[in-house]
């Protein structure tokens, strides 16, 4: 059922009440400059500062204002608007930032009092003063700027949880305004869609197929919103299709084995190759082939060996490795690095996310040695590219041990590397102290470096949710342990000291138990429990969620256990 909206009564103002003529209070702009507070720079243009003199408003918005346009700005967003009367709500409900719910606090260019967004609909056509005339477009989707302007973590997701995100205007007729200015509706196109209404459907219910569809053919809907109803409503319908061809909803898929040829072979280091591989039957859909930023490829390589290995960029029909020649290699990278070369072919299994994006976070922080470059290597350059907070620290032997030299350097001051032969060390205890407020940490390298962030996170009292460990290895070793698959018949199975439940579960039920990083950080073998104890290892799984869930890849259990595939 959809989440009754919480409202704190504003002498005066009835939130519920149908469109009445309002008041233009403030119009405010602003100049794109650093966000303040953060370890690395994140511009932003949600300071906005009052105009006291009439200003002009072209189609992109008031002349002279400045917007990130990597989610703000163009033509759907020239103009936000937001009620104040909602501030006294938030004052009232996060007393500890009361001082900084004041109108203007979400970046607002428009400040009203009675409008609200269940009384605007989308479509909307509003006249401001004598000349400007604007359409709402969009509702505001919220982000963690938000959370660091109020210092609130998760604050965000309030603003769409209570419907009190504000919403967007294109301009239809440019023209001057000011402050004082009448503002009144001339034409309503699409009563029963209040901006309300469309979080409803748009965070809150979000598989009501029939309102995703209506949803994405209402044109005056800006374009952000449009797509995404167009794209789920897409989904759902497939998902039916396959629903009545009798699939099962839950079936685990068996991991189709792709042929891929090696297109490139280059050497990055004297001991790291980099290798692209290509689909030799593509995937067509664009949906299919994409590939999140820190993904794993499970690889079945031609002496027989199955490993995972961290995607450093691209798509699911072509992407590149980055492998380090492992002295104690059990045959995979030496494979890749000896054997393998252009024009080898080379089977592609489970392509899968792996290091979470965690939007919420105002900094990203990422510490990396080695090979673990190739972990987050992508995700520090897209943080970058949507201009979020991110820097990573890495330690290498020597220089000429980076690899993708070129791609390092493009990051700028995004990047610390810390040279061993020059002297430099990389201090985690140092890295974490000096950490900003709301930070997501992200460690990945040889187990060295592990077991020293994960006595330092540890010691630090940092939360789970609030740090990822990317795992080169686990340790699969263990005490020997019975499962008994409750739905497969009770199927009673013994894992030896040697072996992983994951080996034992697919050497009876085949590739239909799926897997991909097989250390314990992606969480694609993950199965539920029912009775008995587990000892936990690897990182997918965190808090509550180890009271019924476990990794078949790593996690073993203690004496007698009872499971779900």
């Amino acid at each position: 059922m959809a989440q009754e909206p919480v409202t704190v009564a504003v002498e005066g103002v009835d939130l519920y009440a149908p469109f009445t003529p309002d008041t233009l209070l403030e119009v405010r702009s602003g100049k794109v400059k650093p966000l303040k507070g953060l370890c690395v720079t994140t511009k932003s243009g949600i300071d906005k500062s009052i105009h006291d003199s009439p200003v002009y408003v072209n189609t992109m918005g008031i002349e002279g204002d400045e917007h990130d346009y990597t989610f703000h700005g163009g033509a759907d967003k020239a103009i936000h608007g937001y009620c104040s009367s909602h501030y006294p709500s938030w004052q009232k409900e996060f007393p500890s930032a009361a001082s900084r719910f004041v109108p203007g606090g979400f970046g607002e260019n428009f400040v009203t009092a009675r409008m609200n967004e269940r009384n605007v609909c989308i479509g909307d056509h509003i006249a401001v003063g004598d000349e400007l005339l604007l359409e709402v477009s969009l509702p505001r989707q919220p982000c963690f700027k938000l959370n660091h302007r109020f210092e609130l973590k998760d604050f965000a997701p309030n603003t769409w949880k209570l419907s009190r995100t504000g919403w967007y205007y294109r301009v239809i007729r440019p023209g001057t305004v000011k402050a004082g200015d009448q503002v009144r509706l001339v034409e309503r196109r699409y009563p029963q869609w209040t901006i309300e209404r469309i979080q409803e459907f748009l965070h809150r219910n979000q598989d009501n197929v029939e309102m995703n569809e209506e949803l994405a053919a209402i044109e005056e809907l800006g374009i952000e919103s449009r797509e995404l109803f167009r794209n789920r409503a897409l989904r759902q319908r497939a998902k039916e299709r396959r629903a009545a061809a009798g699939e099962k909803e839950h079936a685990q898929p068996a991991p189709k084995w792709r042929d891929f040829k090696i297109v490139e072979k280059k050497r990055q280091t004297p001991t790291i190759v980099s290798i692209v591989l290509e689909a030799v039957e593509p995937l067509t859909g664009p949906e299919e082939a994409d590939l999140d930023p820190g993904a794993h490829a499970q690889l079945k390589l031609g002496n027989g060996l199955v490993r995972a290995y961290s995607v450093v960029d691209g798509d699911q029909n072509m992407f590149q490795l980055g492998i380090a020649l492992d002295k104690e290699s059990r045959g995979g990278s030496e494979y890749l690095h000896k054997s393998a070369d252009v024009g080898s072919i080379v089977k592609v299994g489970n392509m899968t996310a792996a290091v979470p994006l965690v939007s919420a976070a105002s900094n990203h922080v990422f510490v990396a040695a080695g090979i673990g470059l190739t972990a987050f290597l992508s995700l520090v350059e897209v943080y970058k590219s949507i201009n979020y907070s991110a820097i990573l620290h890495y330690a290498v032997r020597s220089a000429d041990e980076v690899p993708f030299r070129e791609r390092i350097d493009k990051l700028g001051d995004n990047v610390v590397v810390y040279d061993k032969s020059a002297g430099q060390r990389l201090d985690i205890c140092s890295i974490i102290k000096n950490m900003q407020w709301n930070s997501q940490l992200y460690f990945c390298g040889p187990k060295r470096l592990m077991e020293e962030a994960a006595r330092e996170v540890k010691a630090s009292g940092i939360p789970e949710k609030e740090v990822h460990f990317e795992a080169f290895s686990a340790d699969l070793s263990g005490d020997p342990f019975q499962a008994v698959v409750a739905n497969r018949g009770n199927k009673v199975l013994k894992v030896d000291e040697d072996e992983t439940l994951l080996e034992v579960l697919q050497l009876m039920y085949g590739e239909a138990v799926a897997s991909s990083c097989s250390v314990g950080n992606c969480g694609t073998c993950r199965i539920s429990y029912t009775e008995g104890r587990v000892e936990h290892r690897g990182t997918a799984l965190i808090g509550e969620e180890k009271a019924t869930s476990m990794l078949a890849c790593v996690s073993r259990g203690v004496g007698r256990i009872t499971i779900e595939i």
